[in-house]
């Protein structure tokens, strides 16, 4: 982490690991183009010489740079006053405020830690993600990748959405990318084989009687007839150009993975890096690309995430530690339509922190499965500080700051509950842990 407050506000995001290859995302400065140094802005108010630079790194990765330079290998120690500067640049009042009351409970220094937190009052937070890098070629280029026509494989596990999953595949049958073939793995019940007669697809219908999702796509996946992996879900819709903008994508930055955007119809709002390029920190396999060829260096989807969450996510960070590429592509967008019925909602819950009863677990037992494995147990509690009293409040309130306050203080007066909840998952994600992954080659 070039800066140590992150592991409070961000303990388990992709980009606080160093890869398999010990290199971090973030570049060293002086090692930038010109004309990327030119759209970064230095902040003289940083005490040393290594904050800023520091900073001008993080502003070039959050505002979409997506290159090859040298990266930052070794991380040195800053002014606690650069590190409440960077929070209070960055990050909203009430997450710097959680950073001194966390770093005050761990017993710091209290008059260091109050007098840092004081003096850096004065810091506005940055609009910086209101002016991107912007990558002025992507309008006129013109993809070899496109011209050659690799077949494409569509893969899409649909459970009890036959009304949604019709406007998916009419969707596809309007696509201007001819050359693909789509692979349903339907765990419907009852399974409806008419449904399917009279779209104009090249379409394989595979019947599946387990509700297992991940099993679904693996299995798809392995049936595929093509070098180029498009995962879709059945509560989506997209546009025509989405197959020709995912591969156009992947052939203008040289990338492995391109991820499109999902804007969901309710829930959080959408984020402001959604609207540009930049190396992704997720996967989301409701919308996105994947050259064949990275499933077959590291393996499949991990089946310890059955019928729980977050097997995306971890795919996404282990591709990320063996170094593929993988950008998040504004152009291609789907509007998720997160339907009451079928699919994982079937299953259980919302998302991987709001439960399906008071007794059961929080977070969803996958959840520390992968942040213990990948993070460690210290920034595992550290997330669950961060993200298990927010869950609190109902998914339709995600991301409203003044209903993200009631859920810290209902966590204290269900504190004994929720601290129930947290141990229940926690020897949960034990013995997933003892199991150990279930990775299938392919």
């Amino acid at each position: 982490m070039i800066f140590t407050f992150l592991k409070y506000i961000h303990p388990t995001h992709y980009f606080t690991l160093f890869t398999d290859a010990d290199k971090s995302i973030f570049p060293v400065v002086n090692k930038l183009p010109k004309t990327i140094l030119v759209q970064l802005k230095e902040d003289s108010q940083y005490k040393s010489s290594t904050a800023k630079q520091y900073d001008l790194s993080w502003q070039a990765i959050k505002k979409g740079y997506i290159g090859n330079v040298e990266t930052i290998t070794e991380i040195e120690k800053l002014p606690l006053h650069d590190e409440y500067h960077f929070s209070r640049k960055y990050f909203s009042p009430f997450w710097v405020f959680y950073v001194l009351f966390l770093r005050l409970l761990s017993l710091k220094n209290p008059l260091k830690e109050i007098a840092a937190w004081y003096k850096t009052r004065f810091v506005k937070k940055s609009d910086y993600l209101k002016k991107p890098l912007v990558y002025k070629h992507w309008d006129t280029f013109e993809s070899k990748l496109l011209k050659e026509q690799p077949k494409v494989c569509i893969v899409i596990p649909t459970l009890n959405r036959y009304e949604y999953l019709k406007d998916v595949l009419a969707d596809l049958e309007q696509q201007d990318y001819k050359n693909f073939e789509v692979i349903i793995v339907d765990q419907s019940e009852p399974f409806q084989q008419e449904f399917y007669e009279s779209f104009q697809l090249d379409l394989q219908v595979i019947q599946q009687e387990e509700k297992a999702l991940w099993l679904a796509r693996n299995r798809a996946i392995k049936l595929a007839e093509g070098n180029y992996i498009l995962l879709f879900d059945d509560d989506s819709r997209v546009e025509a150009n989405w197959i020709s903008t995912h591969l156009k994508c992947l052939d203008f930055f040289t990338a492995d993975i391109s991820s499109g955007v999902s804007i969901s119809k309710i829930g959080d709002k959408v984020p402001e890096n959604y609207a540009f390029f930049r190396v992704s920190d997720q996967l989301d396999t409701g919308n996105v690309l994947i050259k064949k060829e990275v499933f077959k260096a590291i393996g499949l989807f991990d089946r310890q995430f059955e019928k729980q969450r977050m097997g995306d996510g971890e795919f996404g960070l282990r591709a990320y530690l063996v170094g593929f590429l993988n950008i998040s592509n504004p152009c291609a967008k789907r509007l998720h339509l997160k339907v009451n019925t079928g699919g994982l909602r079937q299953m259980g819950s919302w998302d991987a922190f709001r439960t399906a009863n008071w007794f059961a677990a929080r977070p969803i037992p996958s959840v520390l499965y992968l942040y213990r494995n990948y993070f460690g147990s210290k920034l595992t509690r550290f997330a669950l500080l961060k993200s298990v009293p927010p869950s609190l409040v109902p998914y339709k309130y995600k991301g409203n700051k003044k209903m993200m306050i009631f859920g810290y203080f209902f966590t204290l007066i269900l504190f004994p509950l929720v601290l129930f909840q947290v141990i229940k998952s926690w020897n949960l994600a034990s013995i997933k842990l003892k199991e150990g992954a279930k990775i299938e080659e392919l």
